[in-house]
């Protein structure tokens, strides 16, 4: 999915965006591969500012946002507001996003940040970043 770029900063918080997309499919390598292997990465991203900050999202419910799935960058037209919860697009379907999934910290990348996970082959939410809509 390609994003229209209009600034240096929307660059750099997309460029951030990939870099947590990267450090989570390497920490989904490692679990997927060795069970319950510790996460590392190369060191590739070790100097992104926002690099702490990702890996410290929890849910509501607790559950570190990047442990296991990737997140996803949704454009404005993937995510709105229905009788007053989140609703995302997943796949051209949308998900009602659990209250208790929501990360209720200020959003420091500005995107809208989805980490999906599949449930029955269906799509659910494991955490929501709401960003701002533009």
């Amino acid at each position: 999915m390609t994003f229209p770029l209009f600034s240096s900063a929307r660059n750099r918080a997309i460029d951030h965006i990939h870099v947590v997309v990267a450090i989570c499919i390497s920490v989904a390598s490692a679990m997927s591969s060795t069970g319950l292997a510790e996460a590392r990465d190369d060191g590739r991203y070790a100097n992104s500012p926002l690099r702490s900050w990702f890996e410290t999202l929890h849910s509501g419910r607790g559950e570190q946002c990047c442990a296991d799935v990737d997140g996803l960058a949704l454009s404005d037209v993937d995510w709105d507001t229905k009788d007053n919860h989140y609703r995302v697009r997943i796949e051209n379907e949308w998900i009602d996003v659990p209250d208790d999934v929501v990360i209720t910290e200020p959003n420091r990348s500005g995107r809208t940040i989805v980490w999906p996970f599949y449930l029955d082959g269906r799509p659910t939410v494991r955490c929501f970043l709401p960003g701002s809509m533009s």
